[in-house]
Order: C-alpha cells, then structure tokens, then sequence
C-alpha cells in the first residue's frame, strides 16, 4: 500500500533538511487536510521562498516554531 504523505515528507526533507534556519519537518492536519509541516528557526522571506508549496500533490505549510533541540 502506498504512502503518500509519508513519500512526500521524504520528498520535503531531502530538499530542506540542512537549510540554515530550517529547524524540522512533521506530517501534520491545515483544514481538515493531511499537510507536510516545515519549521523554521525565524521567519526568513527568502527562505520561505526556497520551500516548496506543494509535493506529490501535499500541501506544504509553513510555520515558525523557534530552534529545537533533541531531548
């Protein structure tokens, strides 16, 4: 059975995972609606506008969370 959110997650991490301000990645619900969720350290336009919009058809949906650490 395929995957699609979990392929597009891959998809969104490959391109943005190491982009300085880029602090992760999550699957995530925007209305009502499976959505790619990427977090950034500080809203950055420019670096809003190197993330994708959309992969495999899943909406990718910006927010700004501040830097994580691991626990």
């Amino acid at each position: 059975m395929s995957d699609p959110i979990g392929k597009a997650q891959r998809q969104v991490d490959r391109k943005v995972l190491g982009m300085k301000g880029v602090a992760g990645t999550a699957q995530g619900m925007s209305r009502g609606k499976p959505c790619i969720k990427v977090y950034l350290e500080k809203d950055d336009p420019r670096l809003r506008a190197k993330l994708p919009r959309k992969v495999g058809g899943v909406p990718v949906e910006v927010e700004v969370t501040g830097r994580m650490r691991r626990l």
